[in-house]
Protein backbone atom coordinates (compact mmCIF):
# COMPACT_ATOMS: atom_id res chain seq x y z
CA UNK A 1 0.00 0.00 0.00
CA UNK A 2 1.21 3.54 -0.75
CA UNK A 3 3.17 4.86 2.22
CA UNK A 4 4.04 8.31 3.53
CA UNK A 5 6.66 10.14 1.45
CA UNK A 6 10.22 9.20 2.30
CA UNK A 7 11.29 12.84 1.94
CA UNK A 8 9.30 15.58 3.65
CA UNK A 9 10.84 19.07 3.48
CA UNK A 10 10.13 21.68 6.13
CA UNK A 11 7.79 23.76 4.01
CA UNK A 12 4.80 23.21 1.78
CA UNK A 13 5.17 24.10 -1.90
CA UNK A 14 3.29 24.44 -5.16
CA UNK A 15 3.19 21.60 -7.69
CA UNK A 16 1.85 22.87 -11.03
CA UNK A 17 -0.63 20.68 -12.91
CA UNK A 18 1.79 19.84 -15.71
CA UNK A 19 4.43 18.55 -13.27
CA UNK A 20 1.86 16.71 -11.13
CA UNK A 21 0.71 14.63 -14.10
CA UNK A 22 4.05 12.81 -14.23
CA UNK A 23 3.50 11.31 -10.78
CA UNK A 24 -0.03 10.01 -11.38
CA UNK A 25 1.14 6.53 -12.31
CA UNK A 26 -1.01 3.42 -12.49
CA UNK A 27 0.97 2.04 -9.55
CA UNK A 28 0.13 5.04 -7.38
CA UNK A 29 -3.56 5.14 -8.35
CA UNK A 30 -3.91 1.46 -7.44
CA UNK A 31 -2.08 1.99 -4.15
CA UNK A 32 0.83 -0.28 -5.09
CA UNK A 33 3.56 2.35 -5.39
CA UNK A 34 4.92 5.30 -3.43
CA UNK A 35 5.45 8.76 -4.88
CA UNK A 36 9.06 9.50 -5.82
CA UNK A 37 9.26 12.28 -3.28
CA UNK A 38 12.82 13.44 -3.93
CA UNK A 39 12.11 13.78 -7.64
CA UNK A 40 8.78 15.49 -6.93
CA UNK A 41 10.32 18.11 -4.67
CA UNK A 42 12.80 19.06 -7.39
CA UNK A 43 9.98 20.31 -9.64
CA UNK A 44 7.96 22.27 -7.06
CA UNK A 45 7.72 26.02 -6.70
CA UNK A 46 8.00 27.88 -3.36
CA UNK A 47 4.93 29.36 -1.72
CA UNK A 48 4.53 33.13 -2.29
CA UNK A 49 4.83 33.72 1.47
CA UNK A 50 7.33 32.66 4.13
CA UNK A 51 5.17 32.67 7.26
CA UNK A 52 4.27 29.77 9.56
CA UNK A 53 1.25 28.82 7.45
CA UNK A 54 3.71 27.17 5.09
CA UNK A 55 5.06 24.66 7.60
CA UNK A 56 4.58 21.12 6.32
CA UNK A 57 4.65 19.00 9.46
CA UNK A 58 1.35 20.28 11.00
CA UNK A 59 -0.52 19.31 7.83
CA UNK A 60 1.15 15.92 7.64
CA UNK A 61 0.29 15.28 11.29
CA UNK A 62 -3.37 16.19 10.67
CA UNK A 63 -3.65 13.65 7.85
CA UNK A 64 -2.11 10.94 10.03
CA UNK A 65 -4.36 11.82 12.95
CA UNK A 66 -7.46 11.71 10.74
CA UNK A 67 -6.60 8.13 9.76
CA UNK A 68 -5.83 7.22 13.37
CA UNK A 69 -9.12 8.78 14.52
CA UNK A 70 -11.13 6.56 12.17
CA UNK A 71 -9.13 3.40 12.83
CA UNK A 72 -9.36 3.80 16.60
CA UNK A 73 -13.10 4.40 16.45
CA UNK A 74 -13.87 1.68 13.91
CA UNK A 75 -15.16 4.37 11.52
CA UNK A 76 -15.36 4.34 7.74
CA UNK A 77 -12.80 6.38 5.83
CA UNK A 78 -15.59 8.66 4.60
CA UNK A 79 -16.19 9.71 8.19
CA UNK A 80 -12.77 11.35 8.24
CA UNK A 81 -14.18 14.24 6.18
CA UNK A 82 -16.21 15.73 9.03
CA UNK A 83 -13.24 15.50 11.40
CA UNK A 84 -10.56 16.76 9.04
CA UNK A 85 -12.32 19.55 7.08
CA UNK A 86 -12.60 22.15 9.89
CA UNK A 87 -9.16 21.32 11.27
CA UNK A 88 -7.48 21.52 7.86
CA UNK A 89 -9.16 24.87 7.21
CA UNK A 90 -8.06 26.22 10.59
CA UNK A 91 -4.52 24.91 10.21
CA UNK A 92 -3.92 26.32 6.73
CA UNK A 93 -5.57 29.76 7.19
CA UNK A 94 -5.72 30.51 3.46
CA UNK A 95 -7.39 33.31 1.60
CA UNK A 96 -9.74 32.23 -1.19
CA UNK A 97 -7.22 33.52 -3.70
CA UNK A 98 -4.54 31.26 -2.23
CA UNK A 99 -6.95 28.31 -2.12
CA UNK A 100 -7.77 28.79 -5.79
CA UNK A 101 -4.24 27.70 -6.81
CA UNK A 102 -4.44 24.01 -7.83
CA UNK A 103 -0.70 23.69 -7.37
CA UNK A 104 -1.15 24.00 -3.62
CA UNK A 105 -3.58 21.07 -3.46
CA UNK A 106 -1.52 18.99 -5.90
CA UNK A 107 1.38 19.26 -3.50
CA UNK A 108 -0.66 18.28 -0.46
CA UNK A 109 -1.99 15.17 -2.19
CA UNK A 110 1.26 14.04 -3.85
CA UNK A 111 4.03 15.60 -1.75
CA UNK A 112 2.56 15.51 1.76
CA UNK A 113 -0.04 12.79 2.15
CA UNK A 114 -0.53 10.46 -0.85
CA UNK A 115 -1.11 7.61 1.60
CA UNK A 116 -4.09 9.53 3.02
CA UNK A 117 -5.58 9.98 -0.47
CA UNK A 118 -5.26 6.25 -1.15
CA UNK A 119 -6.68 5.32 2.26
CA UNK A 120 -9.61 7.73 1.95
CA UNK A 121 -10.60 7.22 -1.70
CA UNK A 122 -9.50 3.75 -2.80
CA UNK A 123 -12.60 1.85 -3.83
CA UNK A 124 -12.49 -1.43 -5.73
CA UNK A 125 -9.07 -1.33 -7.32
CA UNK A 126 -8.20 2.26 -8.13
CA UNK A 127 -8.38 5.88 -6.95
CA UNK A 128 -9.63 8.40 -9.52
CA UNK A 129 -6.81 10.67 -10.66
CA UNK A 130 -8.86 13.77 -9.85
CA UNK A 131 -8.56 12.93 -6.16
CA UNK A 132 -4.89 13.90 -6.53
CA UNK A 133 -5.14 16.55 -9.26
CA UNK A 134 -8.64 17.77 -9.96
CA UNK A 135 -11.30 20.40 -9.56
CA UNK A 136 -11.93 21.93 -6.15
CA UNK A 137 -14.99 19.78 -5.46
CA UNK A 138 -13.17 16.55 -6.37
CA UNK A 139 -9.55 16.92 -5.21
CA UNK A 140 -9.06 15.22 -1.83
CA UNK A 141 -7.91 18.20 0.22
CA UNK A 142 -9.37 21.07 -1.80
CA UNK A 143 -12.91 19.69 -1.36
CA UNK A 144 -12.44 19.60 2.41
CA UNK A 145 -11.08 23.14 2.58
CA UNK A 146 -13.83 24.57 0.37
CA UNK A 147 -16.52 22.69 2.28
CA UNK A 148 -15.22 24.26 5.49
CA UNK A 149 -15.01 27.69 3.87
CA UNK A 150 -18.51 27.60 2.37
CA UNK A 151 -20.39 25.92 5.22
CA UNK A 152 -18.79 27.60 8.27
CA UNK A 153 -20.97 30.23 9.91
CA UNK A 154 -18.55 32.99 10.75
CA UNK A 155 -16.15 31.47 13.28
CA UNK A 156 -18.42 28.46 13.94
CA UNK A 157 -17.33 25.24 12.25
CA UNK A 158 -20.17 23.08 13.57
CA UNK A 159 -22.24 23.42 10.33
CA UNK A 160 -19.17 22.11 8.49
CA UNK A 161 -19.28 18.91 10.52
CA UNK A 162 -22.94 18.40 9.56
CA UNK A 163 -22.30 19.10 5.88
CA UNK A 164 -19.21 16.90 5.63
CA UNK A 165 -20.92 14.00 7.39
CA UNK A 166 -23.25 13.74 4.40
CA UNK A 167 -21.42 12.54 1.28
CA UNK A 168 -24.29 13.60 -0.97
CA UNK A 169 -23.88 17.21 0.14
CA UNK A 170 -20.16 16.92 -0.51
CA UNK A 171 -20.73 15.38 -3.94
CA UNK A 172 -23.68 17.52 -5.06
CA UNK A 173 -24.02 20.80 -3.19
CA UNK A 174 -20.34 21.66 -3.05
CA UNK A 175 -20.08 22.15 -6.81
CA UNK A 176 -23.13 24.44 -7.06
CA UNK A 177 -22.48 28.17 -7.18
CA UNK A 178 -25.63 28.83 -5.12
CA UNK A 179 -23.72 27.56 -2.06
CA UNK A 180 -21.62 30.72 -2.19
CA UNK A 181 -24.66 32.47 -0.70
CA UNK A 182 -24.12 31.93 3.03
CA UNK A 183 -27.80 31.90 4.16
CA UNK A 184 -28.48 29.25 1.50
CA UNK A 185 -25.61 27.07 2.72
CA UNK A 186 -26.72 27.43 6.34
CA UNK A 187 -30.37 26.69 5.50
CA UNK A 188 -29.43 23.46 3.72
CA UNK A 189 -27.26 22.33 6.63
CA UNK A 190 -30.07 23.14 9.03
CA UNK A 191 -32.52 20.95 7.07
CA UNK A 192 -30.03 18.09 7.33
CA UNK A 193 -29.50 18.68 11.06
CA UNK A 194 -33.26 18.69 11.63
CA UNK A 195 -33.58 15.43 9.63
CA UNK A 196 -35.98 17.07 7.17
CA UNK A 197 -33.76 15.54 4.51
CA UNK A 198 -31.90 12.36 5.33
CA UNK A 199 -31.21 10.15 2.32
CA UNK A 200 -28.97 10.74 -0.64
CA UNK A 201 -31.96 10.84 -2.94
CA UNK A 202 -33.56 13.53 -0.79
CA UNK A 203 -30.38 15.62 -0.77
CA UNK A 204 -30.13 15.37 -4.54
CA UNK A 205 -33.81 16.25 -4.98
CA UNK A 206 -33.54 19.26 -2.69
CA UNK A 207 -30.37 20.55 -4.33
CA UNK A 208 -31.95 20.19 -7.76
CA UNK A 209 -34.97 22.20 -6.63
CA UNK A 210 -32.85 24.85 -4.88
CA UNK A 211 -30.64 25.26 -7.92
CA UNK A 212 -33.55 25.45 -10.36
CA UNK A 213 -35.35 27.98 -8.20
CA UNK A 214 -32.20 30.11 -7.99
CA UNK A 215 -32.41 30.63 -11.76
CA UNK A 216 -35.62 32.60 -11.37
CA UNK A 217 -35.40 33.86 -7.81
CA UNK A 218 -32.51 35.80 -6.33
CA UNK A 219 -32.04 34.33 -2.87
CA UNK A 220 -30.10 37.40 -1.84
CA UNK A 221 -33.30 39.42 -2.29
CA UNK A 222 -35.51 37.35 0.02
CA UNK A 223 -32.64 36.38 2.34
CA UNK A 224 -29.92 39.06 2.25
CA UNK A 225 -26.49 38.41 3.71
CA UNK A 226 -24.41 41.01 5.54
CA UNK A 227 -21.55 42.62 3.70
CA UNK A 228 -18.44 40.70 4.61
CA UNK A 229 -15.38 42.59 5.79
CA UNK A 230 -11.87 41.39 5.10
CA UNK A 231 -10.32 42.53 8.40
CA UNK A 232 -11.43 39.55 10.57
CA UNK A 233 -10.00 37.10 8.03
CA UNK A 234 -6.73 39.01 7.70
CA UNK A 235 -6.35 39.22 11.49
CA UNK A 236 -7.02 35.46 11.79
CA UNK A 237 -4.38 34.74 9.17
CA UNK A 238 -1.87 36.99 10.94
CA UNK A 239 -2.53 35.13 14.21
CA UNK A 240 -1.11 31.99 12.56
CA UNK A 241 2.34 33.22 13.58
CA UNK A 242 1.66 32.43 17.23
CA UNK A 243 -1.39 30.14 17.09
CA UNK A 244 -1.25 26.81 18.89
CA UNK A 245 -1.66 23.48 17.11
CA UNK A 246 -5.24 22.78 16.04
CA UNK A 247 -7.03 20.78 18.72
CA UNK A 248 -7.80 17.15 17.94
CA UNK A 249 -10.57 17.00 20.55
CA UNK A 250 -12.36 20.36 20.19
CA UNK A 251 -13.55 22.10 17.07
CA UNK A 252 -11.26 25.01 16.15
CA UNK A 253 -12.46 28.60 15.85
CA UNK A 254 -12.49 30.32 12.48
CA UNK A 255 -12.22 34.01 11.55
CA UNK A 256 -14.36 36.27 13.74
CA UNK A 257 -16.69 37.16 10.88
CA UNK A 258 -20.33 38.02 11.41
CA UNK A 259 -22.55 34.92 11.07
CA UNK A 260 -25.18 34.65 8.35
CA UNK A 261 -28.29 36.66 9.43
CA UNK A 262 -30.67 34.43 11.37
CA UNK A 263 -33.76 35.96 9.75
CA UNK A 264 -32.38 35.16 6.29
CA UNK A 265 -31.46 31.59 7.23
CA UNK A 266 -34.89 30.99 8.79
CA UNK A 267 -36.66 32.41 5.74
CA UNK A 268 -34.76 30.02 3.46
CA UNK A 269 -35.33 27.04 5.74
CA UNK A 270 -39.08 27.61 5.32
CA UNK A 271 -38.78 28.24 1.59
CA UNK A 272 -36.59 25.20 0.96
CA UNK A 273 -38.90 23.02 3.07
CA UNK A 274 -41.75 23.95 0.74
CA UNK A 275 -39.58 23.32 -2.31
CA UNK A 276 -38.60 19.92 -0.97
CA UNK A 277 -42.22 18.94 -0.26
CA UNK A 278 -42.98 19.31 -3.97
CA UNK A 279 -39.65 18.04 -5.31
CA UNK A 280 -39.61 14.69 -7.08
CA UNK A 281 -37.67 12.24 -4.90
CA UNK A 282 -36.88 8.96 -6.60
CA UNK A 283 -38.64 6.19 -4.71
CA UNK A 284 -40.78 8.48 -2.54
CA UNK A 285 -43.93 7.92 -4.59
CA UNK A 286 -43.54 4.16 -4.22
CA UNK A 287 -43.26 4.47 -0.43
CA UNK A 288 -46.26 6.80 -0.25
CA UNK A 289 -48.27 4.41 -2.42
CA UNK A 290 -47.68 1.53 -0.03
CA UNK A 291 -48.44 3.58 3.12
Amino acid sequence: MTDRPSHLPERLALLPNAEAAEFLTEGLLTGREDVQSLKLNRVTEPLPHTDRRGELLPVRDLAEDAMAYCRAGGLKATQADAWLAPRLHAALRLTRREAADPGFWNYLSLGVAPDYVIWRHLSDTKVAADRFRGQYHKQSFARLWWAAELFRDGSDYSPVVTACANQDIMNTALRMSVINHRPTAQAIVRLVAKSVITTGREVNALMGAVNASAATLMYDVIAPDVERESRPLLDWIAEAEYARQVSRQELPTGPEEEPAPELSVSALVDYFSDLFADAPVRGREDLEGTA
